[in-house]
Parts: C-alpha cells; sequence; structure tokens
C-alpha cells in the first residue's frame, strides 16, 4: 500500500479505542458515543453470530491480499475481513461493488481464509 490508501481497522480497534478515549477524557463527543454503540454492536456476536478481534481481522485481511485480485483493492480485502462472508453470494455481493468480475477459485479462497480464521470448518 502507498501512503495515500490510508490503514485499515476493524471495529473491535475502534471500540477499544473509543473506550480508552472516554476513559482518558472522562467524556465522548455524541458522535463518538454513536460510534462506540456501532462499534461495539458490530464487533459483538450479535451481528454476524462471530465476535470480531484485531488480530482475527488483521491476518484474514492480510490473508486475502495474497489473492491477486486483491492486490488493486486492499478496501476490498478490508471490507470481506471485516463482514466474514460465509457464502459465495456475499463475496460476490462485495466484489460487486467495484463492478469487477471474481473468478470462483477467488470466492472459494475467500470463504475458506474465513473459515480458517474464524474456527469454521
Amino acid at each position: 500500500m502507498s501512503d495515500d490508501d490510508g490503514i485499515f481497522t476493524d471495529f473491535s480497534s475502534v471500540r477499544d479505542l473509543l473506550l480508552d478515549a472516554q476513559e482518558r477524557r472522562g467524556f465522548l463527543t455524541y458522535e463518538q458515543k454513536a460510534a462506540l454503540q456501532h462499534a461495539e454492536w458490530a464487533a459483538s456476536d450479535n451481528r454476524n453470530g462471530y465476535k470480531t478481534e484485531g488480530k482475527v481481522f488483521t491476518d484474514m485481511f492480510n490473508a486475502i491480499m495474497e489473492i491477486k485480485l486483491f492486490h488493486k483493492y486492499p478496501e476490498l480485502a478490508a471490507k470481506l475481513a471485516e463482514l466474514m462472508p460465509l457464502h459465495n453470494d456475499d463475496v460476490r455481493a462485495v466484489i460487486a461493488s467495484r463492478r469487477i468480475s471474481i473468478e470462483t477459485e477467488d470466492v472459494e479462497s475467500v470463504l475458506n481464509i474465513v473459515r480458517q480464521h474464524i474456527g469454521v470448518e
């Protein structure tokens, strides 16, 4: 990634950063409270049945980035790592947002990476 690409993060890291800021400052702004509520929900198992952890997200993102298609689209790799899709259609929906095509083998690779990292076989 170049300096212009930015850094991708997951909801659990956002939650942890906001909780840390709240502890240090003693308060959060309205916007920060809303972001914290969303991050807490999104990182919990209430969203998709699996809790999100920063290390799992990073490992999954790096593994997805090894697939050639994602070399040009790291934002899609980050989205897939955060969403943890378990079905072909879910992967294809994320890819369709960029109007690009994906080979069936690449879809299967993403699904296998997700299953390995969240412990579903």
